[in-house]
């Protein structure tokens, strides 16, 4: 396995990434990783690595690049302390719908034109805020997402929100892997009906099921991790892009 610093151009700017490569000569089909609301930290670089060693080209994206040099984020205190919760949202609030999906076309088309990667569509994942990330690229990229995934994703359908995902179902060519977690007020049972109908009404393949966990269980330096949800979340990965991403 091999870790590359990278810069990607964007429309406004260049994002500082990882990319993670596996062992070999390659090509790879691409994987494009959205951190949680924590941003880009070691806890993803170690997932991007974990990714790589499953035989995919993972993209590691600084999602908050148009902050500059933001300082990294204590996930054992961020939401408890409210100077940094303060911080953290209004770099969240800054990634509107336009602004993820025109990165997200700058993050897939980077991976794509890379000697490492093959084939014309990548696979994504996502974290919390990363999984909304997730679907709106899926929803805004068409046919270059083969694969889309999030985890402990929140507000992934809300029925007054004109940027919420759902919304966006008719536009996914990708398969759809959304896995909440039972313990979550920004995924509830009402958002996931509503998410399920619309996939279904615009005939996208797709899962959206439940894990017995806490919101963050995938995220090893979340405070709600958890192993057991955390492996089921890995296995899910390899089983969606095994089927989805090779030949793409």
């Amino acid at each position: 396995m091999r870790r590359l610093d990278v810069q990607v151009p964007t429309p406004e700017g260049h994002s500082d990434a990882t990319m993670h490569l596996p062992d070999g000569d390659g090509p790879w089909p691409g994987v494009l990783v959205f951190p949680d609301a924590g941003g880009a930290r070691d806890a993803f670089r170690q997932m991007g690595d974990r990714l790589a060693g499953m035989g995919y080209a993972t993209l590691v994206p600084d999602i908050y690049y148009r902050a500059g040099q933001w300082a990294p984020f204590d996930m054992a205190t961020v939401f408890s302390d409210q100077q940094e919760r303060t911080r953290l949202f209004g770099l969240v609030g800054a990634l509107t719908k336009d602004r993820v999906i025109a990165d997200a076309t700058a993050y897939a088309g980077f991976l794509l034109a890379r000697q490492e990667v093959t084939g014309s569509a990548i696979g994504t994942t996502g974290y919390c805020l990363g999984g909304r990330m997730s679907l709106l690229a899926a929803g805004g990229l068409g046919d270059t997402i083969a694969a889309a995934a999030s985890f402990h994703g929140g507000r992934l359908a809300v029925a007054d929100d004109p940027s919420s995902p759902h919304l966006s179902a008719g536009s996914i060519a990708a398969t759809v892997y959304v896995a909440g977690a039972t313990q979550d007020d920004s995924f509830t049972a009402e958002q996931a009906e509503l998410l399920e109908r619309a996939l279904i009404d615009a005939g996208v393949d797709h899962t959206v099921e439940f894990y017995p966990a806490r919101h963050g269980f995938a995220v090893p330096d979340n405070v709600t991790y958890d192993e057991q949800a955390s492996a089921r979340h890995w296995q899910a990965l390899h089983d969606l892009y095994q089927a989805h991403l090779h030949g793409s």
